[in-house]
């Protein structure tokens, strides 16, 4: 009867956990991250799309859509000469969209929805390392913490590389735990757990690169496991072997990769992650943690709606993690629980040194980006969700705010996309009649899926009013604004005497972008100085083209 009820709670928890992960999937603009997946899942590259023209933004569908009798080798080639990430996720990707590719569905629920579903698995994976670490009604604890953390449905609702890999380092730390009772229960070990442990690991350095920092600290949480307690070891010699063994086998299996990660460190697309000031990478990691417990409208809003927002977000997390640490320290002195807290929290400490150690050392701070905690946020949901077990009345409250924060992600209130697409479009569309021509700048091709990613936006926008004649082009570095009729000499004029030209450049100030120029020798534009905008990295101003 309690297995029954217990398979009963963790149930109710996966459908309450799939219904926020699958709730408004669409809603939210694609961004530049996710349009880069969608060119390589759809077995295209770069070449695919059309630069230093003029077409029919009408036309932007064609380039996402499914192309067939690619191979995952050929994937792998793309990801290797015009990106910065490894192939086994966006192979994989591709056979799903090719799965579903003949179901009618919206384009971008198919990008979202494999990692919407691997969001879900999250939560039984949670479920059963904390079942085996602790107790079942841990793994309850874990489960719904899991599907109520508005990180990880704000993770779940991204087409990328973050839940897949969250997956397998709940995988892993299944397996670390198994590992962690064979030494100090049974003073054995079983060599499946090892193979496992390391199959596991091998197939996470192909998904994301920040496997590696996992990896790391769990190797780092073994040898201190081990050298805790060598005396005891029955069989340490054995377990020695095991441990070299393991490690081998993942050295190994990522050899036919290494000479591409080395070339893929060396390229632009890393290098915009800023150089840390003093002590931001330490307030970071903490202001990174709230938005695990409790995420409330900021970005966008007023002054006072921030103001009031930050300050409910700290101190209920504060509140929370105070009763929570008590906990913990309570199950560290508990001869039943230690190990496994002490393994948890090892993890945690080993991946955010990596981390202050990219930050300081090698000047990229990305602690900057909330999204990277993925890393180790599985086991800090381990020790959240122990921690909280045994808290009544404050672990109801806590469950009603992780609903409420999640209401908010899904509904596009917190967490809103990077460059905030959605918004870009309405700015853009500012008036719907009028014909509108899209031009972006691009220094690379992370600027062409920025642009893209603002082109369907605008596109979705706009696509109400049939009787738009918008065109879309892509022009390179080369040319400054001065120059553009050289750029477009094939543009078709609407067949409306007027017309408005957003251009988004990267590399371009306010006062560099051109009062006037001419696009054909009938077309003068002049640009609208209330109409200039920033996101992030891509300024965008307004011009008003008309005939003479």
């Amino acid at each position: 009867m309690k297995n029954y009820q217990t398979y009963i709670y963790l149930t109710a928890v996966i459908l309450l956990g799939t219904v926020l992960r699958f709730w408004h999937l669409d809603l939210k603009s694609l961004w530049l991250d996710e349009i880069i997946t969608a060119i390589f899942s759809l077995g295209r590259n770069y070449s695919d799309i059309p630069l230093d023209v003029v077409f029919p933004i009408q036309q932007l569908p064609e380039i996402f859509t499914w192309q067939p009798g690619v191979s995952c080798s050929e994937i792998a080639e793309n990801l290797a000469n015009d990106s910065t990430h490894p192939p086994l996720f966006f192979c994989g990707m591709y056979g799903w969209l090719g799965w579903l590719n003949s179901w009618d569905i919206n384009w971008v629920i198919k990008l979202r929805f494999l990692p919407a579903l691997f969001g879900v698995t999250s939560i039984i994976a949670m479920y059963s390392v904390n079942s085996i670490a602790f107790s079942s009604k841990s793994g309850i604890m874990a489960a719904l913490l899991m599907a109520l953390s508005p990180f990880a449905v704000y993770l779940s609702q991204e087409a990328r590389h973050y839940t897949l890999p969250m997956l397998l380092i709940i995988l892993s730390l299944f397996f670390l735990i198994k590992i962690q009772q064979d030494i100090f229960l049974n003073h054995d070990s079983r060599f499946r757990f090892w193979l496992l442990w390391a199959v596991i690991n091998s197939i996470g350095l192909y998904i994301h690169y920040f496997f590696t920092l996992s990896l790391n600290a769990e190797i780092f949480t073994l040898l201190l496991l081990i050298y805790r307690v060598r005396e005891k070891i029955i069989n340490f010699p054995k377990v020695c072997l095991y441990f070299i063994l393991s490690i081998s086998t993942i050295i190994i299996a990522f050899i036919p990769w290494v000479l591409i990660i080395f070339s893929h460190l060396r390229k632009s697309e890393t290098n915009w992650l800023p150089s840390p000031q003093h002590v931001e990478p330490i307030y970071q990691t903490l202001l990174n943690w709230v938005l695990m417990i409790i995420t409330l409208p900021v970005e966008n809003q007023t002054l006072i709606i921030q103001v009031i927002s930050g300050f409910l977000m700290v101190t209920f997390t504060l509140w929370m993690g105070y009763k929570v640490f008590k906990n913990l320290v309570s199950l560290w002195f508990n001869h039943t629980t230690h190990f496994s807290i002490f393994t948890f929290s090892s993890f945690i400490f080993f991946v955010l040194l990596q981390f202050f150690v990219i930050a300081y050392f090698l000047g990229k701070d990305i602690t900057i980006v909330p999204r990277y905690s993925f890393v180790y946020y599985p086991s800090f949901c381990a020790l959240f969700a122990v921690g909280l077990e045994k808290l009544k009345v404050s672990k109801y409250i806590f469950l009603s705010v992780g609903i409420i924060s999640c209401i908010f992600v899904v509904n596009n209130l917190t967490f809103q996309k990077p460059f905030f697409p959605d918004q870009v479009a309405r700015n853009m569309n500012l008036e719907p009649d009028i014909p509108l021509m899209l031009v972006i700048k691009y220094d690379n091709y992370q600027d062409v899926a920025g642009g893209l990613s603002f082109a369907v936006a605008l596109e979705n926008e706009r696509s109400h009013n049939q009787q738009n004649q918008d065109s879309l082009a892509f022009i390179d570095n080369s040319f400054d604004l001065s120059n553009l009729d050289q750029k477009l000499a094939n543009f078709s004029t609407p067949n409306k005497s007027q017309f408005n030209l957003w251009f988004i450049g990267s590399s371009i100030r306010r006062e560099n972008f051109a009062p006037e120029f001419a696009i054909t020798a009938k077309t003068m534009c002049n640009i609208d100085t209330n109409h200039y905008h920033r996101t992030g990295r891509f300024p965008y101003q307004l011009y008003r083209c008309n005939y003479r």
